[in-house]
């Protein structure tokens, strides 16, 4: 695959990702039934231009659910044969309500090491940094490659699996970690826990805290919560356990997130056409990834909210970056009342209350029209006070009425990983 380097100039960066995309049909077309399906006699020669690329269907999460329900386990979007593949992952299920299993071979995991070696460079890590990674190893991938490509770039790496969340804190007190990975939700777990322990993670060695799985990083009032409460940087990333580790934000450049187009090619369409929309405009990220020959996934529609920074990279990089990260999803609109509100406008006002441990939103569609109502959990106390200024906060952000509700303190649930705040009744 060609070198696509930060200040390749982009004419000469989308000739190289259309040569890459070449190579990697060159390779799949040969033995993954499911590509061979969906693209028939494509001679890779043919695609010239973009534009002969982009006449390529999409691939979505629905056909890939599919197509492993007809073959399972791993359905048919497999390059080689079984035994070649030595790695084993699988979505969390959250959109789809049935997770996606994964499968990699050692030069696709080498691929995906990369991609972290590439975000670490951009996160400006240090030799010198301990690196923690507190939460039990199951088949998420993200933190999987984050902590192996750690490991090979030379760095210290402390697992945290099979501890409670008090002793990962004595833990990383105790081996001074500079560098946290964890999930927005889980963060601020710990913090809670640190704050009822009586622990000052301000003064702690930790002076970066790098977030994913979720959103939050992205979104002002978390990320400022925690960066208040850990006294670090916060770096959002972005990655799926189907395409890989996509973005990720640069050290001097908070609030946006770097493309890696070394490693994919991106484009951004309308949800509802699928036609392209410019950059600065509001749209869904379709990825192709260049170097997972293995269980490739070519204009893969990801469900993911974007806008593309509109303005040249001050810096001369030239790699694309996500303005405000992940912005939502396209199927998470919550439509209420003639209002339309996503998830993440909501935890962004929750999050200026310090006073707020957890929360809870249900929604009930079981009418013609939707319901929505917000269940808090207080620090301390009945809430029922901290409930009614939460209530007026998103009146004012979001000009209607939702009813909020105080749970009791510790009676909602507290996430390792991706959390589930959002119940739907239907």
């Amino acid at each position: 695959m060609p070198s696509i380097l930060l200040n390749t100039p982009s004419e000469r960066l989308r000739g190289a990702q259309l040569d890459a995309v070449r190579h990697l049909l060159a390779r799949v077309l040969t033995g993954n039934e499911f590509y061979r399906r969906k693209l028939g006699a494509l001679a890779p020669a043919s695609l010239r231009t973009f534009d002969d690329f982009v006449q390529l269907p999409f691939t979505t999460k629905a056909e890939l659910i599919a197509d492993q329900l007809e073959r399972p386990p791993y359905g048919t979007n497999l390059s080689f044969p079984l035994d070649r593949y030595t790695r084993f992952h699988q979505t969390s299920g959250t959109t789809s309500g049935r997770p996606l299993h994964w499968l990699d071979t050692s030069e696709t995991w080498d691929w995906l090491t990369g991609c972290w070696a590439t975000n670490f460079a951009l996160i400006g890590l240090r030799p010198t940094d301990r690196l923690f990674f507190p939460f039990s190893f199951g088949p998420f991938l993200g933190f999987w490659t984050a902590f192996e490509a750690a490991a090979r770039c030379g760095f210290l790496v402390m697992p945290g699996g099979g501890l409670s969340s008090t002793a990962r804190l004595r833990f990383l007190l105790d081996h001074r970690c500079t560098v946290l990975f964890a999930t927005p939700t889980y963060a601020l777990h710990l913090a809670e826990i640190a704050s009822k322990e009586g622990i000052d993670l301000a003064s702690s060695a930790v002076r970066a805290l790098v977030v994913a799985g979720e959103p939050g990083g992205n979104i002002p009032g978390t990320r400022q919560r925690l960066e208040a409460v850990w006294g670090a940087r916060v770096f959002d990333h972005y990655g799926m356990t189907e395409i890989g580790p996509v973005a990720v934000e640069a050290e001097g450049r908070p609030g946006e997130l770097y493309l890696l187009e070394s490693d994919y090619l991106a484009e951004v369409v309308d949800p509802q056409t699928g036609r392209p929309v410019p950059d600065g405009d509001t749209g869904e990220l379709v990825l192709t990834n260049l170097g997972r020959t293995g269980s490739p996934l070519i204009r893969y529609r990801t469900g993911d909210l974007i806008r593309m920074a509109p303005a040249p990279d001050p810096t001369g990089r030239t790699w694309r970056r996500l303005e405000g990260g992940v912005l939502g999803r396209a199927d998470d609109m919550i439509h209420v009342r003639g209002n339309n509100v996503y998830p993440g406008a909501l935890e962004s006002i929750i999050r200026r209350f310090a006073d707020v441990a957890e929360y809870r939103i249900h929604v009930d569609r079981r009418n013609p029209l939707a319901d929505l109502r917000l269940e808090i959990e207080p620090v301390a106390g009945d809430g029922h006070a901290l409930a009614e200024e939460v209530g007026r906060a998103v009146r004012d952000a979001l000009c209607f009425r939702i009813d909020v509700s105080a749970a009791p303190p510790g009676s909602l649930p507290r996430f390792e990983m991706k959390a589930r705040r959002v119940v739907y009744q239907k």
